[in-house]
């Protein structure tokens, strides 16, 4: 588990469940970066992809064997943050939870800072 004191982001046990399975189809060692870009409805987007090797800045965290990358301009915004993921016949999908939203669209996916 990551020290959350030196991570800007933490994953619930759920969305290390679906990352697990997600990475069984991508190569061996693969990261999930979580960024944050300007984009959406609100002016920053989330952006999730997985990556086959860390980048010179990037920051790295581990969630019970899951490799988290986070650049150094997205962990200003994701301070705090959780990542979540909601198997739901409506809305399911993974889920942020950024205590410095301002507000945030309706479909989650970007928010103001």
């Amino acid at each position: 588990m990551a020290d959350v004191h030196t991570s800007p982001i933490s994953l619930t046990e759920a969305a290390i469940k679906k990352v697990k399975v997600l990475l069984t189809a991508q190569p061996e060692g693969s990261f999930l970066r979580v960024s944050v870009r300007g984009g959406g409805c609100s002016g920053l987007s989330y952006e999730l992809a997985f990556e086959p090797k860390q980048g010179p800045h990037d920051e790295v965290a581990e969630f019970d064997g899951v490799k988290v990358l986070i650049d150094p301009k997205s962990a200003l915004y994701l301070q705090g943050t959780s990542l979540d993921f909601v198997d739901s016949l409506t809305g399911g999908g993974f889920k942020f939870n950024n205590p410095n939203a301002k507000m945030s669209c309706g479909c989650g996916e970007s928010f103001s800072a």
